[in-house]
């Protein structure tokens, strides 16, 4: 049996012609991302490292937009310490107030993420880049520090799952709809560190913003990533 998307494009980002379920892997990434909540955390443990500089500035985008425009004083500070790392260390993706928005929106919307990429964040909800045909996962604070000096994360291969939707969506049926069906069936631990991986003649018929809402939303199965084969409309 051949590989998943998903194991094909991380045996390719770990340097390897096979990958099966399972197995741990060292894998390059192609874009780090953080937040105004989760990349003070990194930031502080990438300064522990003592490094003069990152392993990327291009592969590395810093989206201050949980807490931004600032309520408090203590938001402003956690942003604060975003805006000072992206200065200091040239970090070309760094978004300001009037630039930024929601991560997950804007990284697709700047062209930052692409098919076949692997792609992490401090952020549960980046396995939305999925969409693109990108492997996309959420790790921790730490992970995306060490991403950022070394260029790598660790990994261990996922199982795929395959959901087929057949048949055309009748109208005012989204991919939000989908996947909130999906999730009823398989249950919200259904996916634990699992791939889910859409595909058929509904999912083809379906918008890029209704395909980022179903991969989006493969964490709330429980998913490593949500992932959709890239086609015309993709690129």
């Amino acid at each position: 049996m051949g590989m998943t998307i998903t194991e094909k494009i991380l045996a390719h980002h770990a340097g390897l012609d096979f990958v099966e379920s399972g197995q741990l892997i060292e894998a390059d990434v192609d874009m780090v991302l953080g937040n105004d909540i989760t990349a003070p955390v990194a930031i502080k443990e990438f300064l522990k490292l003592g490094l003069d500089e990152v392993f990327d500035r291009e592969k590395i985008a810093l989206v201050p937009d949980h807490f931004t425009p600032n309520k408090d004083i203590a938001s402003a500070e956690q942003a604060k310490i975003v805006r000072e790392f992206a200065k200091k260390y040239g970090i070309k993706n760094y978004f300001e107030v009037g630039a930024m928005g929601i991560e997950h929106c804007l990284l697709p919307e700047k062209g930052l993420v692409a098919p076949g990429e692997l792609i992490i964040g401090a952020d549960s909800h980046t396995c939305t880049y999925g969409a693109l045909g990108a492997f996309s996962t959420g790790v921790g604070s730490t992970d995306m520090a060490a991403a950022m000096a070394t260029g790598k994360v660790w990994l261990k291969v996922p199982p795929s799952l395959k959901f087929i939707f057949y048949g055309k969506p009748q109208p005012w049926v989204s991919g939000k709809d989908l996947i909130l069906y999906t999730i009823g069936d398989i249950g919200v631990d259904g996916a634990r560190y699992k791939a889910m991986e859409f595909a058929g003649e509904a999912i083809s018929a379906l918008s890029m913003d209704s395909r980022f809402a179903m991969c989006n939303m493969a964490i709330e199965a429980g998913g490593k990533n949500g992932i959709i084969a890239p086609d015309e409309k993709t690129l």
